[in-house]
């Protein structure tokens, strides 16, 4: 099996793949203004990649309960099972975003990336990517349990 993960968002969607190995790698995100280019990047991903399935991240509240978001999210899930013909899967999403922008504040102090690189960041999608591969790592490891390597001899 071959999975796409999928940030959505109104600007950008975050991407990531995965496959029976069981490990979640970022993609470029789709960032074009129009969400008719979003589709066709998506669209070119799927068969690249030859993807089986998409792993959307579904924005529960706090309380487990799905809110307004939910509701653009399930618009956004009907357009992909009806463009693509694919099983879609909803993996909880929540405080993926927050958790890919600190890792990613984390790295770039290391790093010393200024406040600006890292606009630049959330600007180019590669924090919604993140996010995404948060989501379908998330998925995988409910689905497979974790990848786990052989002890070392």
């Amino acid at each position: 099996m071959r999975f796409l993960g999928l940030d959505y968002g109104a600007k950008r969607w975050g991407l990531s793949y995965g496959d029976e190995l069981g490990l979640a790698l970022p993609l470029p995100a789709a960032i074009a203004a129009e969400a008719s280019a979003r589709l066709a990047h998506v669209a070119r991903e799927i068969t690249t990649r030859k993807i089986t399935d998409l792993v959307v991240g579904y924005p529960y509240n706090m309380d487990g309960t799905a809110g307004p978001k939910a509701r653009e999210v399930d618009a956004f899930i009907a357009e992909l099972e009806r463009r693509f013909k694919l099983p879609v899967h909803r993996s909880d999403e929540r405080l993926t975003s927050h958790q890919a922008e600190a890792d990613m504040r984390a790295k770039s102090s290391k790093r010393g990336r200024t406040p600006a690189a890292r606009r630049a960041a959330r600007a180019t999608g590669e924090v919604d990517s993140r996010a995404a591969t948060l989501i379908l790592q998330d998925y995988l490891d409910t689905q497979n349990g974790p990848a786990l390597l052989p002890p070392m001899p």
